[in-house]
Formats: C-alpha cells, sequence, structure tokens
C-alpha cells in the first residue's frame, strides 16, 4: 500500500495565476488526509483525478485565509455529492464557530456528520490513531495560533522468509503466529526461533507537514528523521529579517531545520508571489541541505519501503 504526497497549492497568502493557496493529499495505505484546504482545493482536486469522497480526515494548521477558505465550499460539495460518512477535521477550536455561522446563515445542513477535533498545546501531541497509523500535532511560531503535522505508518508484522517456509515444512495456519513474533513448534517438538524464521519488516515511515512559522530550535526535534519534510519557505535568505518580522521562514532556514532533524528529503513551499523563478529559493536551500526540490502543483512524491532483508514472504 502506498504512501504518497500530492501538492495541490504552495503558493503563500496571494495566489497566482501558477499557484494556489496551501493544501496537499497524503494518502497513507488507503487513508487520505487533506492538510491545509486554501482557495480552489476542490478544483484542484478534480483536475489530479482524486475522488473527493475518499476524504477521510483534514488537518487545518491555522485559520488564515490561504490555509482554510476553501474548506466550506469542499465541505458543501462533499454534501451535495450525497456523502454520509463522518469527517473528522483536525483545527484550531475557531474553525468550528466559523462552520456553524455559515450553515446558519445560508440555511444550509450537511448530508453526513462532521467531527472537529481542536488543535492544543505547544509540544509533540498524538490526536489520532488507527490500527496502521499515527497523527500527531505540533506548535508552531506563527501570527496566530498554529501547529504543523507529522504523519507516522506503525510497524508492521515481521516477515517470514520464503526459503525457511520451505526447509522446515511450515504450514500455512502457522503464518499468522509466526508474523506476531511467535517461534514454530515443529512435530518432533524442536523449536525454530522466530528470529531465524522472519526478517524486520519495513522500516516505518513518517511525513511533517511544517506550516507558517518563524525558525526556532525546537522544530527540528518535531521533524527528526522524517522521510520527507515539507517546510515553509515563503522568502530567501536576503529577506531574512522580512520572515522575522512576519513569523515567517527562508529557505535557508527551512534547510537548517532539515539538517539538524536529519530528514531524508526536504520539499520547500509556500512561496511569496514576489518570486517568479523558484530556482532561487531552491538553491538558497541547498546551499544548507542537498536533498531539496520545490512544491510543485500536482506533483507526486512516493515515499519508499525500505528492507533490512530480501526475499520476504
Amino acid at each position: 500500500m502506498p504512501f504518497e504526497l500530492t501538492i495541490l497549492g504552495c503558493s503563500s497568502a496571494l495566489p497566482t495565476s501558477k499557484r494556489n493557496p496551501s493544501a496537499q493529499l497524503v494518502n497513507l495505505l488507503g487513508r487520505f488526509f487533506l492538510i491545509d484546504c486554501g482557495e480552489g482545493t476542490q478544483v484542484q482536486l478534480r483536475k489530479h483525478h482524486f475522488k473527493i469522497q475518499k476524504i477521510n480526515y483534514i488537518c487545518i494548521s491555522h485559520l488564515h485565509g490561504d490555509h482554510y477558505l476553501g474548506l466550506i465550499g469542499l465541505l458543501s460539495t462533499m454534501s451535495l455529492l450525497n456523502r454520509t460518512k463522518e469527517l473528522i477535521i483536525f483545527s484550531p477550536k475557531g474553525l468550528l464557530k466559523i462552520l456553524n455561522l455559515h450553515l446558519k446563515l445560508s440555511y444550509s445542513k450537511l448530508s453526513y456528520p462532521v467531527k472537529i477535533i481542536p488543535l492544543e498545546g505547544n509540544g509533540m501531541k498524538k490526536i489520532f490513531e488507527d490500527d496502521v497509523l499515527e497523527l500527531h500535532s505540533f506548535g508552531l511560531k506563527h501570527r496566530i495560533p498554529c501547529w504543523g503535522f507529522k504523519l507516522i505508518e506503525k510497524k508492521a508484522p515481521r516477515k517470514i522468509l520464503r526459503n525457511r517456509i520451505d526447509k522446515y515444512s511450515i504450514p500455512l495456519r502457522y503464518i499468522k503466529s509466526i508474523k506476531l513474533g511467535h517461534d514454530y513448534v515443529m512435530d518432533n517438538e524442536d523449536i525454530i526461533a522466530n528470529d531465524q524464521l522472519t526478517s524486520d519488516s519495513h522500516v516505518p515511515r513518517s511525513y511533517v507537514y511544517c506550516s507558517d512559522t518563524k525558525y526556532f530550535n525546537k522544530l527540528s526535534d518535531y521533524a527528526c528523521n522524517a522521510d520527507i519534510l515539507y517546510h515553509e519557505s515563503t522568502f530567501h535568505s536576503n529577506l531574512t529579517n522580512k520572515a522575522k518580522s512576519t513569523f515567517h521562514s527562508t529557505s535557508k532556514q527551512a534547510a537548517q531545520v532539515a539538517l539538524d532533524a536529519n530528514v531524508k528529503k526536504l520539499i520547500i513551499g509556500h512561496f511569496s508571489s514576489r518570486y517568479k523563478n523558484l530556482n532561487v529559493l531552491q538553491e538558497d536551500a541547498r546551499s544548507i541541505f542537498n536533498n531539496v526540490e520545490l512544491a510543485k502543483e500536482g506533483k507526486v512524491w512516493k515515499i519508499k519501503k525500505e528492507y533490512s532483508h530480501e526475499n520476504n514472504y
């Protein structure tokens, strides 16, 4: 099953003719997370051939318009399409008031239940989990309350080595038990230790979304060892003072977070509309951290599995 990131919008507060406000879709093992929902997000979803009703969860980092003004339209469309499945939204507390006011003044009612889970606290906090993943939030330093998100894949069961199945003639009914870590007892009562039969499953994968924030040292702890870190890079480092005064980051500062956090890949986005050529931001970041890519709308990044052994069952 995939772990994929698709960028739907990568502009900052002012959209351009080529870049939409912040939005992205993460598919983690068939669970679809929409992260932020700027204007035009539902159009972007259709443009890139995503089925809107597949979205299970929506994460809103903060209540600046370029991060959530597309939400009301998206929720309305889901209702017009007769959605009945519950939608879970992780958001600052004020979103519930906004949604209720809109529904009241437009004499509207959604066809499905919406559960809003408020974001709270500054440190890393687990806000959701199921059998295959965990979702964490962490506080950022912006002009208004703002959070980032970390999606972590849970560790999968161990993998049975195919040649061991043949060597010990292991019946199919024992496979599940062995994957859960149990030893195998043969008919002659010899015990084959589990570590002789299995290898570790792939290393759990993770993705970190860092929305609007000024640079601070603790941020690298939240992104530690992520496969991919998305970090806002509103300005080039030659506008460091402006970034600080507006509670945003430069491309170099995003790269410093990536370096300190030991991430595998950095994707920079949330670009100021002043930049027509984004390569200057990429090169700015690469002066600190080499593996930097630009958030381009419609581009998909796949986080591949890494195994410690081959020939797994």
